[in-house]
């Protein structure tokens, strides 16, 4: 479900009171744990979590750098980790983390699916924004540009 919300707030006030809880634990989550240079705005219909084009501005589409993102969907909510996605061992590292938490394990191409906060391991979350700095997280993305 794309939303057309143009702020957080906006976004959050349009949610059901269900899913409004969960994810606002889930961005204060989110914000807790992002790296410095990573700002929180409304992108792509979702809460979006990038590096501002001020601070890296090559990118493939002119859009941030999107680091991660949360979003609410139809059957679902959602946490994209593109800062873990890029990096085939850190994804690995986070995938048994995640099934090392006894939640079960809803994981797309570059999301983590859940239903209720009670099925999403926070900490793993945090410790998934917290491994990559911004630096880092450029030089991935610009390596995987090379491989293209």
């Amino acid at each position: 479900m794309r939303s057309d919300a143009t702020s957080v707030a906006e976004y959050l006030d349009e949610l059901p009171d269900d899913r409004r809880g969960d994810l606002e634990v889930v961005r204060a989550s989110m914000l807790a744990a992002i790296p410095s240079g990573v700002v929180e705005t409304m992108n792509w219909g979702m809460i979006s979590y990038e590096i501002p084009l001020e601070r890296y501005p090559d990118t493939y589409n002119g859009q941030p750098l999107l680091f991660a993102a949360l979003a609410n969907q139809k059957r679902h909510m959602a946490v994209y980790l593109h800062c873990i996605y890029a990096d085939p061992t850190i994804r690995q590292e986070f995938e048994d983390e995640y099934a090392a938490s006894g939640q079960p394990m809803d994981i797309g191409k570059s999301c983590v699916r859940f239903t209720c906060l009670e099925r999403l391991p926070l900490d793993v979350i945090e410790r998934a924004v917290r491994r990559m700095s911004v630096q880092e997280y450029i030089a991935v993305y610009e390596a995987s540009r090379r491989r293209s």
